[in-house]
């Protein structure tokens, strides 16, 4: 089994970091596992591979993680050209307004000493509203996801989105999230 993890992250095989991970063989196992019910479903379930290709190489721009940018970009650009470029494009227009994050608004209290008003992004209308709308909503829950609100869920839905590919896109969201932060700690303990 190919481990995307272990391809992005460097890990050559025997090394002392792929020894560790082996003791934990469940943790590597399962991430495999739900990358590939994320990006090989049985039941894309109106969520086409396209769309989760074009949300992952926004997402792993936004993380900026060169590994991981190329990696769902070439998968993007083997499926789609045309949808590859229109999502640079995209990625090109956040980094306009590079935010260090997280930024967003605490319910009324002592945290709200820490509030800072969201990044300014929105997906170019040439993209599609479901496309325009999920590379959004992904903008929202990398930079500011303490601003999700119920508002947030019906903009996808006046968008197309059916309920159970909302749950999926919020889920390769937060899965290439974890993802892109364990390669680059991984990356890490190789280059010590």
């Amino acid at each position: 089994m190919t481990d995307v993890i272990d391809s992005l992250a460097g890990i050559p095989p025997g090394s002392a970091l792929d020894a560790a991970r082996r003791q934990r063989p469940e943790a590597r196992t399962h991430a495999q596992a739900s990358f590939d019910a994320l990006f090989a479903p049985r039941d894309p379930a109106g969520f086409p591979l396209a769309e989760r290709l074009a949300v992952a190489a926004f997402v792993a721009a936004l993380h900026t993680q060169p590994e991981a940018q190329r990696f769902y970009a070439g998968r993007l650009n083997a499926s789609d050209p045309a949808l590859a470029e229109a999502v640079a494009a995209a990625v090109r227009q956040a980094a306009r307004h590079a935010p260090t994050g997280p930024h967003g608004a605490y319910p009324a209290g002592p945290l709200s000493k820490e509030d800072s008003p969201p990044p300014a992004f929105a997906a170019d209308p040439a993209l599609g509203p479901r496309l325009a709308a999920a590379l959004a909503h992904a903008h929202m829950l990398v930079f500011h996801p303490r601003d999700a609100s119920p508002e947030h869920l019906q903009r996808l839905v006046d968008a197309g989105w059916a309920t159970p590919s909302i749950v999926t896109l919020s889920q390769l969201v937060a899965f290439l999230s974890f993802q892109i932060r364990a390669v680059a700690g991984f990356r890490a303990m190789l280059a010590a």
